[in-house]
């Protein structure tokens, strides 16, 4: 079976303009995500989405894959699914584009579970082990079935622990944060243009709600790995350190 990455890279974002072409240690931001997905094993192919010819002339400098998308897409999903006459693959993983710390290793995984055990989607999620990643609204969570497929995905902590208090949830139940990286079965990312809204996604401000609340099964593949996105200009401070200049 064959898989690809696809990494969409608006230039417009709304709380940090043009951060994929923002300049780490020589190179911009979206070329490490690029060069980390494709450290991964795993993947045929490895691309970056953009609706800007200036994102487009920055990755085919150095050798990458471009695919041009409409500036009306309201989402990475959407991005992806527009690209989707221009790839051949089985599974299509969206690597998001703020990301440049992403772990190969884990993408390699995620490719995998996904072949020995096929699923509509397959996303990563990892152990929360402090009271903030606990009750942080920034820290999306997911609650799972005992095969491992998620059940629902909140910003609030799930599941609510009726009978204790708060402070002692984490030595009663296993609680998980998920990690916005996508794996989607061809025909499952080819439908989601014409998937209704869910109000549950309009509710959490999380698009997975809509797959979910469309019938479409998530399974997940648990990490060690812990998301950094770049969203404003401390957190591309904080990758500029943790990032070596020998990147």
């Amino acid at each position: 079976m064959a898989s690809i990455a696809i990494i969409p890279a608006r230039l417009g974002s709304t709380r940090l303009p043009r951060k994929v072409l923002a300049d780490i240690h020589g190179h911009p931001l979206i070329w490490h995500v690029w060069s980390r997905a494709k450290q991964a094993r795993r993947f045929n192919e490895v691309y970056v989405a953009t609706d800007a010819d200036e994102v487009r002339t920055a990755v085919e400098s150095w050798g990458g894959k471009v695919l041009m998308t409409s500036m009306e897409c309201r989402s990475g999903t959407e991005r992806l699914a527009e690209c989707l006459d221009r790839v051949s693959a089985d599974l299509i993983v969206n690597v998001q584009g703020d990301e440049p710390l992403i772990d190969h290793k884990m993408l390699d995984a995620l490719v995998t579970k996904w072949e020995a055990q096929p699923s509509d989607l397959i996303t990563p999620v990892f152990r929360i082990t402090s009271q903030e990643e606990l009750t942080a609204s920034t820290v999306v969570k997911v609650a799972r079935a005992r095969s491992g497929e998620a059940l629902y995905f909140s910003r609030s902590t799930i599941p609510f622990m009726r009978d204790w208090p708060q402070s002692e949830w984490l030595g009663k139940a296993e609680f998980w944060g998920h990690i916005g990286v996508y794996g989607y079965r061809r025909d499952v990312l080819a439908a989601y243009p014409n998937l209704p809204v869910s109000p549950l996604e309009t509710s959490e401000q999380l698009e997975q709600l809509r797959f979910l609340d469309a019938g479409y099964r998530f399974q997940t593949l648990e990490t060690d790995y812990r998301s950094i996105a770049v969203d404003i200009d401390s957190d591309l401070d904080r990758v500029r350190i943790l990032i070596s200049p020998q990147a």
